[in-house]
């Protein structure tokens, strides 16, 4: 009797364990603020496609494709990115601010030419090129739904994305945290609710604490590595320039989330794709952009490539001052010997233009601190942000900044200043006479500088502006990345 009652129970057993919902693992793997680093994607494909062959996978993108590699930026329509996105095969992406930088209708042919969704809820096409976007997509992978929310960052100045006000005009953009909120009603309908954004990291972990709805935000433009768990939500971030690949492991079984981990990859574990190397190689085989430049005697680093554009300025425009901001430069530093042109585009991928006008101390103190004090770009305040061929000194409170002494200038006197037109057309509490934008592109400009007559250049690393009286630890000149 009992061998009978043991079979009934091991039969009843396996009946059960036939009827439970097996456990289902999807992997998403996710990039962001890839900034024309195409050099890796050969890596990238070789771990898709690793992964493809043992798991069901979701790739998606959040933003920040281009800006950052000649090879890319000059070549029309930014292709060579997004046809090695279309041939890896990603699902969805977003839009970053710096998709806005080729202009609208170029924009708006890039986002024709993918071969996958590009997916923003807070953009509002009002009198634009650019299609309105739909503002989320559902995935199915194992027989479940994954819906995926996107935005942009709106938290620049006039409430759209970082850049030039006049490459927005048609378009408005929606509280990114706010916009984002209005679409945890999708949880009915899906099993995975994720954020894919481009508002940093502040805003991410924003959208955490007000929306629980979300079980994953994979977030950009902040450049941070991030792993970390805010009210619930799994909150991930990989850098820049494609040298991670995020991976987030879902397991799920029925209706439930059983896990969500995420881990950072390094690209350079892989291997590269031949196919996808070859391509790249393609692309790299501009002899116009391999063209000799000029030549440094020493390697300029952060301080001394400012100095570089900063002379530049003010020898073209025959000015007495000149200043650019740091978000502008987008090489950390120049190395010894030879430059091409390739190395002046990335300099300054926006391609952007020379702005004169004529200001007094006064009205470049305030601009300088306006700039430290920032209300807006938080990320940007507390910090230099003008590099200026006039030496600068910025008194704080311990915090703010509460006065700029330019100690070689006069009171009163109206100087010729030069600087880049970002600053000019965007920057806060800025104040002058007799302002214009040139012709002069600030790429060429730099050519000629640095061609210094056939002769080699020696970069000057000394930094001529300072912070006095800040309580924290912090340095004058931080290591900081560009968004």
């Amino acid at each position: 009797m009992k061998k009978i009652f043991l079979g009934i129970s091991l039969l009843l057993c396996a009946a059960l364990c036939a009827c439970a919902p097996r456990e289902k693992v999807v992997i998403i793997l996710s990039t962001n603020d890839i900034h024309a680093q195409i050099q890796n994607f050969p890596q990238l494909a070789t771990a898709v496609a690793e992964c493809r062959d043992t798991a069901s996978v979701i790739l998606v993108d959040a933003g920040d494709r281009w800006t950052g590699n000649a090879y890319v930026d000059q070549a029309e329509g930014r292709r060579p990115v997004l046809e090695l996105m279309n041939e890896l095969g990603y699902d969805v992406a977003t839009l970053g601010n710096h998709e806005f930088d080729v202009g609208q209708q170029t924009l708006a042919e890039a986002i024709g030419y993918c071969r996958f969704p590009v997916i923003c809820a807070n953009m509002v096409s009002e009198n634009s090129p650019i299609p309105q976007l739909k503002p989320y997509v559902i995935l199915d992978r194992e027989g479940e739904k994954f819906a995926f929310v996107a935005a942009v960052t709106n938290y620049g100045y006039n409430n759209h994305p970082d850049g030039h006000d006049a490459i927005f005009e048609g378009l408005r953009f929606t509280d990114a945290v706010q916009t984002l909120e209005e679409y945890e009603y999708l949880r009915d309908s899906c099993q995975v609710l994720v954020a894919l954004t481009h508002i940093g990291s502040k805003y991410d972990r924003e959208l955490a604490d007000e929306a629980s709805e979300y079980d994953l935000i994979i977030g950009g433009h902040s450049h941070e590595r991030i792993n970390e768990v805010e009210d619930g939500v799994l909150i991930t971030q990989t850098g820049r320039n494609l040298n991670m690949v995020g991976v987030t492991e879902v397991r799920l079984r029925g209706k439930e989330i059983r896990s969500l981990s995420f881990r950072l990859v390094p690209l350079a574990d892989y291997a590269p794709d031949p196919v996808y190397q070859e391509m790249v190689e393609t692309y790299r085989n501009n002899p116009v952009l391999k063209e000799k430049a000029g030549e440094l005697t020493a390697t300029a680093d952060k301080v001394g490539v400012a100095n570089i554009f900063l002379q530049a300025l003010k020898r073209k425009s025959g000015s007495d001052v000149a200043f650019y901001h740091y978000g502008g430069i987008r090489r950390d530093s120049l190395s010894k010997g030879d430059l091409t042109r390739s190395d002046i585009y990335d300099l300054d991928p926006f391609i952007s233009s020379v702005s004169v006008m004529e200001m007094t101390p006064e009205q470049m103190s305030k601009m300088v601190l306006t700039k430290y004090n920032d209300t807006v770009n938080k990320g940007e305040s507390h910090r230099i942000d003008l590099f200026s061929t006039a030496p600068y000194v910025i008194r704080t409170d311990g915090y703010d900044a509460v006065e700029v002494i330019f100690p070689g200038l006069v009171s009163g006197r109206k100087y010729k200043v030069a600087m880049g037109d970002y600053v000019f057309k965007n920057y806060q509490g800025l104040e002058y006479t007799n302002g214009e934008t040139t012709q002069w592109l600030v790429p060429d400009v730099l050519m000629e500088y640095v061609a210094n007559g056939g002769k080699p250049l020696a970069p000057d690393n000394t930094l001529r502006q300072s912070v006095a009286g800040r309580h924290d630890d912090r340095e004058n000149h931080d290591d900081r990345d560009d968004d």
